[in-house]
């Protein structure tokens, strides 16, 4: 028995060109492409900003932006027909919680290959991502990796 075709398959966004190469990936994992939900987190302000005035209404200006960003990224890699979808909270929670809201069987993810101090300092979303899902996590290797 195959796992191919999947149902439902969770690729979360950066914008980075390996973002492009999890969508091209995903799209080869399911029969058509309203299986695939496209997820952007973004980190609220209040956790990068302390102490930062009128975040509410910058909070919801980013997550326009991200939501106008998204579909203008999805549309410049040619998958019509996917599910969009934007956040504002931990990447790596909100994505695992994601995939367990739409039941997906897969999250396509890249990952940094970040390694020693920047590793250390910039964290990893695919490692929390793997800790924390619910169902099968797939991570690519990033092209643009330094």
């Amino acid at each position: 028995m195959s796992w191919l075709p999947l149902d439902s398959v969770v690729v979360p966004i950066d914008f980075s060109n390996s973002s492009g190469d999890a969508l091209k990936t995903a799209s080869q994992l399911v029969a058509q492409p309203g299986h695939i939900h496209v997820l952007h987190v973004l980190v609220p302000l209040d956790l990068v900003m302390p102490g930062s005035f009128a975040i509410a209404a910058d909070e919801d200006h980013r997550l326009q932006a991200a939501r106008d960003r998204l579909a203008a990224f999805v549309s410049e890699h040619k998958l019509v027909g996917c599910h969009l979808e934007v956040r504002l909270g931990d990447p790596g929670l909100d994505i695992t919680d994601y995939a367990a809201e739409v039941k997906a069987g897969l999250i396509v993810i890249p990952s940094h290959g970040y390694h020693g101090v920047k590793r250390f300092l910039l964290g990893s979303v695919a490692e929390r991502v793997l800790r924390h899902a619910h169902c099968d996590v797939l991570v690519l290797r990033r092209r643009d990796a330094e």
